[in-house]
């Protein structure tokens, strides 16, 4: 029986990871950007310019979607870490999607890398 390591290591080497250290020319070339994360991470902070598409909804919301439709689009997804984001890579390449790459480390390595976050504004009181 597989594990869900397993998983996301089969689907790495399926697909094409960015470094994040060129991720941001990745997304400047993209048409979208997608975080695959659950709404509640999204709203913590994200990478400026993504929409969010759970990764439990993906394939029904880029299915719904006539902008979507093309399958030439050029498509970066991330997640927390990857494994989500290499997982919805490899279903969006069975959906017959060309042109998908992961940003490798994901979120945290974005954020780490001291690259800019979209976050919430907090209300100020005063």
């Amino acid at each position: 029986m597989k594990t869900a390591l397993d998983l996301v290591a089969a689907a790495k080497a399926r697909i094409q990871e960015v470094p994040v250290d060129a991720a941001e020319a990745a997304i400047t070339q993209a048409d979208v950007l997608i975080d695959v994360r659950e709404p509640d991470e999204y709203r913590q902070g994200h990478v400026p310019g993504a929409v969010n598409m759970p990764r439990g909804l993906l394939e029904f919301q880029m299915s719904g979607q006539p902008a979507m439709a093309p399958r030439d689009l050029a498509i970066v997804l991330y997640c927390k870490t990857s494994g989500r984001a290499a997982l919805a890579a490899c279903a969006l390449h069975d959906m017959g999607y060309l042109n998908v790459r992961s940003i490798a480390g994901g979120f945290d390595a974005w954020a780490a890398a001291g690259k800019p976050v979209a976050a919430p504004s907090t209300p100020t009181f005063g």
